[in-house]
């Protein structure tokens, strides 16, 4: 069996008197890629937060790579994270920088390499992202997709044990959306990536899930493979997942 790479126990987060995560258990295995869907303000990207430690939980227990994300120091923090990826919804690349210097960015903030040890992994990742001609180009001159693939090159030149997608194909047409999970999948299998996405999108999901879960009133209500989620008979899946295919 696989092992545990993300251990979730007892997890709560709150804001004020509304509960977003009401004491939540998950178990991520190495090489899984999970899928969590939700209605909008059901704690998806909140989840995410609080597994990378941008957001502290009010109770319950994460370890992450074997490390107390809660509980260690920045220093020990940082180490873990500099073992993850997060492709952000806007892909959130720096609007002032090339393409080459946001690629490199990571790079040097977490590493030491020469010029040319930098200017190989820019253009390997870039190709393997199709856009090693857009290196030089600025964020303004490039697609809503192209966009997306910078910032998922990006956030893989450091080649991550686990990577985090927030809605990573939020905005794009259908076609550019299926390029984007392919890439996605293509990543895992060729880096032996965990991953876990946050998404609506089930042109995404159907390509990209080894398994979903299902967030609802703060807690995991259903989990399981893909299909055993959309051919579920439950009326508030069955509703979900209808409109969802309404809107592809």
């Amino acid at each position: 069996m696989a092992d545990t790479l993300i251990q979730i126990r007892n997890l709560l987060k709150q804001f004020g008197s509304l509960v977003v995560l009401d004491h939540i258990d998950l178990d991520v295995r190495e090489g899984e890629n999970l899928v969590v869907f939700g209605q909008s303000g059901t704690g998806k990207s909140v989840l995410l937060k609080c597994i990378i430690g941008l957001l502290k939980p009010d109770e319950g227990d994460i370890s992450m790579l074997g490390k107390d994300v809660i509980n260690c120091t920045l220093p020990e923090l940082n180490e873990v994270r500099k073992q993850t990826g997060f492709l952000f919804q806007g892909a959130a690349l720096y609007d002032s920088m090339t393409v080459r210097q946001n690629l490199e960015f990571p790079l040097k903030r977490h590493f030491s390499f020469t010029q040319q040890e930098l200017n190989e992994k820019v253009e390997y990742t870039l190709a393997l992202v199709s856009l090693e001609n857009a290196v030089d180009k600025m964020p303004s001159e490039l697609s809503g997709g192209m966009r997306k693939r910078i910032g998922l090159a990006r956030s893989i030149i450091t080649q991550p044990k686990i990577m985090f997608y927030d809605e990573p194909t939020t905005g794009l047409d259908p076609i550019t959306s299926k390029e984007i999970s392919d890439l996605i999948i293509n990543m895992q299998k060729k880096f032996n990536m965990t991953s876990i996405a946050v998404t609506h999108d089930l042109i995404c999901a159907k390509i990209i899930a080894d398994r979903a879960i299902f967030l609802r009133n703060g807690k995991i209500a259903f989990q399981g493979d893909l299909a055993h989620l959309t051919e579920s008979e439950n009326p508030f899946l069955k509703n979900f997942f209808s409109d969802e295919l309404i809107k592809e």
